[in-house]
């Protein structure tokens, strides 16, 4: 189930996507999920977002750097 994110001032969709999806590969699905807001470059504060359910690989690639990796 997706959850929501209210942004603080200076949120940028790569930043959240880093912070609460553990990556900036995210962006696309967060963009995605948010199509009112693509013509925002950075957010206000008290902005609402949805949060996809992003289906994680337990897996790593042999590109990974080790402090990437989930060890």
């Amino acid at each position: 189930m997706a959850s929501t994110y209210n942004t603080k001032m200076g949120d940028t969709f790569d930043s959240i996507a880093f912070s609460l999806l553990g990556d900036e590969v995210y962006t696309k699905e967060l963009m995605e999920a948010n199509p009112g807001y693509l013509d925002v470059v950075i957010f206000s504060g008290g902005v609402t977002l949805v949060i996809p359910d992003i289906e994680r690989s337990g897996t790593t690639s042999s590109n990974t750097p080790p402090w990437r990796s989930a060890s």
